[in-house]
C-alpha cells in the first residue's frame, strides 16, 4: 500500500485515537502529524509489515507518553477555561465529560484505558504497546477505573427521598 493510500484510509481513525488519547484537538493533530512525518520516512520497512497500522499507533502512544517534558515548556500556565461549543446533542455532552475525566488520568492509565477500551485490545497488546507486563496493564486500567467511577459518583444528582 502507498503511504498517500494508508494516510488517506488511516488519518481519520488515527485522529480519533489520538483525541481520545490526549483530550485536547490541537495535540491530537500535532502528534499524529508528526508521527505521519516520521512513518512516511521509514514507510519502505512500515508498509511490508503484517500489521502496519498496529505499528503506527504504537508510535503515536510512544509519541505521547515521551512529550511530557515537551508540554511542560509549551502549555499554558494560566488558568484557561476551555471553550465549549455546545450543539445540544447529548452524545457529545457524554463524550466531553468522558474526555474531562480522562484527561485527569495519569498519561500511562489514561493510554492503558485508550488502548483497551477505544482501540479494543488485549492485555497482552497493551502490555506490547507500552512496554510493560501484563500485570502491570491490568494495574494500570484497574485504577483508572477506580478513579473514574468515584469522580463518576463524585458529580452523581444527590437525590433525596421525600416522605
Amino acid at each position: 500500500m502507498e503511504f498517500a493510500e494508508y494516510v488517506a484510509r488511516q488519518r481519520p481513525a488515527l485522529m480519533r485515537f489520538a483525541m481520545v488519547l490526549t483530550c485536547r484537538t490541537w495535540l491530537a493533530e500535532d502528534l499524529v502529524s508528526d508521527v505521519l512525518g516520521r512513518a512516511f520516512e521509514r514507510w519502505e520497512r512500515i508498509s511490508v509489515m503484517e500489521e502496519p497500522n498496529a505499528y503506527v499507533r504504537r508510535m503515536i502512544v510512544n509519541e505521547y507518553l515521551s512529550w511530557r517534558r515537551m508540554l511542560s515548556r509549551t502549555f499554558p500556565r494560566a488558568e484557561v477555561e476551555p471553550s465549549v461549543i455546545s450543539d445540544g446533542a447529548d452524545e457529545r455532552a457524554e463524550r466531553d465529560a468522558m474526555i474531562n475525566r480522562l484527561a485527569g488520568l495519569p498519561k500511562k492509565q489514561r493510554a492503558a484505558v485508550v488502548l483497551r477500551y477505544y482501540a479494543g485490545l488485549s492485555d497482552r497488546e497493551i502490555a506490547t504497546q507500552l512496554g510493560c507486563r501484563e500485570p502491570t496493564v491490568r494495574s494500570q486500567i484497574h485504577r483508572a477505573l477506580t478513579v473514574l467511577r468515584i469522580d463518576l459518583t463524585a458529580t452523581a444528582p444527590n437525590f433525596q427521598e421525600t416522605s
